[in-house]
């Protein structure tokens, strides 16, 4: 594999990442490794391969990793538990960069200085992700406001990046049997649509504000709202939620909190985003939910959203009851419907692994059913027998598998299953409403006018070559040549068969007759037809015979 030396300090980061946990093959396989000291992959230690050395190697090697890691954290069908937990600690406990940079940067970003802007800022952030971090502040009326500042010369280090790993996924793509089946390369370019959107925080204002509105029916859940002014691409300042995280929340508070009904309207709330809506935070994990003081949810960094159309919420729905039903074949069909097939594909081995996985399921009692990673292991299954599912179905997976934990610390007796069952006909009812809007109501009104217009014209016209018998009505066969041709060899057969019976019968009637020509000390003309006859019924079986066999082997025609 050829690489760029301009990156050849990323490739070697790469390498000896790949190298330290295992996956030296990888690395000769690649041909990295011919471009890279070998000394510099020697001090990869195998030793310090643990969970927290990996959470600690990613952070180190760059927002763009830590991002990844975020993702894995959330991804029990691609990681065993303690790797989980080690990355589960880059959601919000990333290195901070320095103030000096923040002040910055929100000076370059808002054209006023900080002490201008804000009448307090505090100068240790309250948290430090991947692509930003977020400190508390006050407005120069008081009202209190956190402010989110992404990192400095993050565009152009991510960019960088994606370029190193596009390459890797390229070749893995091309040249491994795990590129082929996973397409690496598509999933790398939906990564980076959305960590270019997560960079504009002008576009995650907006998402506030449009889950705001989608979510005001719902009085337990706080969506917090931007401050427009104090907005940009790279700063973005928003009211402050007072509450707590919900994973800092103890065993007692747990108790006192009325987690059942918090729990029963959040998974509410997050179906109607992606059944009716069409657009959800698709990055809800605990770091993200906050406990606010009156006892609401509050759902915070809405830099990630999903998007579905209309025709896949359908889709969606039917997929989310079969799963909670419990109903194998029927999930597996719809998965199958509304994905890409590879030539590779093995549809029974697909239906068997996921008729098995959700009947083990549903052995195990419904109410234990995680739908978020039975949606994960859908999508498992589907790449390792060649079937490419959408990339709304792999978020949807994520997305509901973090809901399910933040469900469970708020109720652990909480079962998304049953509530998806409770809330089916209502959501069913919203979609209907939504989808009779006035335009498509006069979109169908129109229609039917140009219809009905129409139809005294056409009336006409059919009744006029009728009274003038000019109506013809066509039928195209199809296959109409393999049919005649059918039709044509069971006639001969038949008359081959009418003519040796005939044959025979003739003969029968001969031997009565006393000739002086014999043959077997029988009349010689019976005979002859007697052989004649044995000798055509012999041909016409040898003819069955090898045109049976032919059409076996022949394909049938698609």
């Amino acid at each position: 594999m050829k690489f760029s030396s301009t990156h050849l300090h990323r490739y070697q980061e790469i390498a000896r990442l790949l190298w330290k946990y295992g996956r030296s093959d990888l690395v000769k396989q690649m041909g990295i490794d011919e471009g890279i000291d070998p000394k510099h992959l020697e001090t990869a230690d195998p030793a310090a391969a643990t969970p927290e050395h990996l959470a600690d190697d990613l952070e180190a090697m760059g927002p763009t990793y830590v991002k990844l890691a975020q993702i894995l954290s959330s991804r029990p069908d691609l990681l065993p538990e303690p790797y989980l937990r080690a990355l589960a600690r880059l959601q919000d406990n990333v290195k901070p960069f320095p103030f000096h940079e923040v002040e910055e940067i929100v000076a370059n970003e808002l054209g006023v200085r900080i002490s201008k802007a804000f009448s307090r800022f505090d100068e240790k952030p309250v948290a430090a992700a991947s692509l930003g971090q977020v400190h508390l502040a006050a407005l120069r009326n008081g009202r209190p406001v956190v402010v989110k500042v992404q990192r400095p010369n993050i565009t152009k280090q991510i960019t960088e990046d994606f370029e190193v790993l596009t390459e890797i996924a390229e070749f893995l793509d091309n040249h491994t049997e795990v590129g082929r089946r996973h397409h690496f390369l598509d999933i790398l370019e939906e990564f980076r649509i959305s960590i270019q959107q997560e960079l504009n925080y002008e576009r995650e204002a907006q998402n506030l504000i449009m889950l705001g509105k989608s979510l005001q029916e719902f009085e337990l859940i706080d969506v917090p709202q931007p401050i427009p002014d104090y907005c940009s691409r790279r700063v973005l300042t928003m009211e402050q939620v007072q509450g707590r995280k919900i994973t800092s929340l103890g065993p007692l508070e747990r108790l006192e909190l009325k987690g059942a009904p918090l729990a029963e309207e959040l998974f509410k709330a997050y179906l109607k985003q992606v059944l009716v809506d069409g657009l959800f935070h698709a990055d809800p994990h605990p770091g993200n939910v906050f406990i606010t003081q009156a006892g609401h949810v509050a759902l915070l960094d809405l830099g990630m959203v999903g998007h579905t159309t209309p025709a896949m919420q359908n889709h969606l729905l039917k997929l989310l009851l079969a799963i909670s039903e419990g109903n194998g074949d029927q999930a597996a069909e719809i998965v199958i419907g509304i994905s890409k097939t590879g030539e590779e594909f093995n549809g029974p081995e697909f239906r068997r692994r996921l008729s098995q996985f959700i009947a083990l399921r549903r052995d195990q009692g419904l109410e234990n059913l995680n739908i978020g990673k039975s949606l994960l292991e859908v999508t498992q299954n589907a790449a390792d027998t060649g079937l490419y599912v959408p990339s709304e179905l792999t978020l949807l997976g994520k997305t509901l598998l973090q809901l399910d934990e933040v469900g469970r610390i708020l109720d652990p007796k909480f079962d998304p299953n049953a509530s998806i069952r409770r809330h089916v006909s209502e959501l069913l009812g919203r979609r209907m409403r939504k989808q009779a809007t006035p335009g498509s109501i006069l979109g169908s009104m129109l229609e039917m006018k140009d219809f009905v217009g129409g139809l005294p014209s056409r009336i006409n016209r059919v009744m006029d070559r009728v009274g003038n018998d000019e109506l013809e009505i066509k039928v195209r066969a199809l296959d109409a040549q393999d049919v005649m041709e059918s039709l044509q060899k069971i006639a001969n057969r038949i008359t081959s068969g009418i003519v040796l019976a005939a044959l025979i019968i003739g003969a029968s009637t001969l031997t009565q007759t006393k000739t002086d020509f014999q043959m077997f000390g029988y009349p010689g003309l019976a005979m002859l037809c007697f052989l004649g006859a044995a000798a055509g019924g012999f041909w016409l079986l040898v003819s069955i015979f090898i045109q049976d066999r032919e059409r076996r082997k022949t394909p049938p025609k698609k």
